[in-house]
This record gives structure tokens, sequence and C-alpha cells, in this order.
């Protein structure tokens, strides 16, 4: 009987983890001077995908913090205050992923509390 509870309680817990929506990043989630850059890409389809972009940026310097939106499509990358990274680094490291980028759109701290 316990083994069967903890089966009950594994798989309900491992449908949860899996059914749970991607982390959006908001304003509050970069340094009061950061820029948040929305990536839109074609190609993000499962969990694997968004967890390969977010290792790839994550290893650059100039990045606090990523997070993948898979049914919007969207990449966030919340870049640390005074770094920067142009469109084509960005639009190389997402190309060279496998993925196509259908547009970029940046947004400053100040600009999100407007």
């Amino acid at each position: 009987m316990k083994y069967i509870m903890t089966l009950i309680f594994s798989l309900t817990f491992a449908a949860n983890a899996l059914a749970a929506p991607a982390p959006e990043m908001t304003a509050g989630a970069y340094d009061a001077k950061g820029t948040l850059v929305n990536v839109e890409a074609n190609g993000l389809v499962c969990d694997f995908c968004a967890r390969a972009i977010e290792k790839v940026f994550m290893k650059r310097d100039e990045v606090s913090g990523v997070a993948v939106n898979l049914s919007d499509h969207l990449i966030q990358i919340s870049l640390k205050d005074g770094q920067a990274m142009s469109d084509e680094q960005i639009t190389k490291l997402i190309t060279d992923s496998g993925y196509n980028v259908a547009g970029i759109e940046r947004q400053t701290a100040e600009n999100a509390a407007e």
C-alpha cells in the first residue's frame, strides 16, 4: 500500500512539474538600471529547448537572468547594469542553437516602470 501511495504521489508531482508554465521575468526581475531584451524565436517547442537557451545565455558575463516562455515563443534576457549585447550577438547565439529569431525588443527598467 505504501508503494502505491508513493507511486501516486510521485506521478502527481511529476505531472504538476511538467505542466507548470515557464517562469516569466517582469520589471522587478532585473537590476534597477539593467535592460530586459525580449526575443521572439521560432522553433522553441519543449522544455529541452528552453533549458538549452538558458544555458547558452547564462554562460555570458553580461547576462543576469534568462526566462523562456514556450507558449509565446519568447526569450527574455536580463542584462546586468552597465552591460550590453548587440542584436547581432543575441541572434547568433540563438541561431547557433538551432532556432530562428523573429524579432528583438529592448526594455530598460525605467521604461518598464511607466
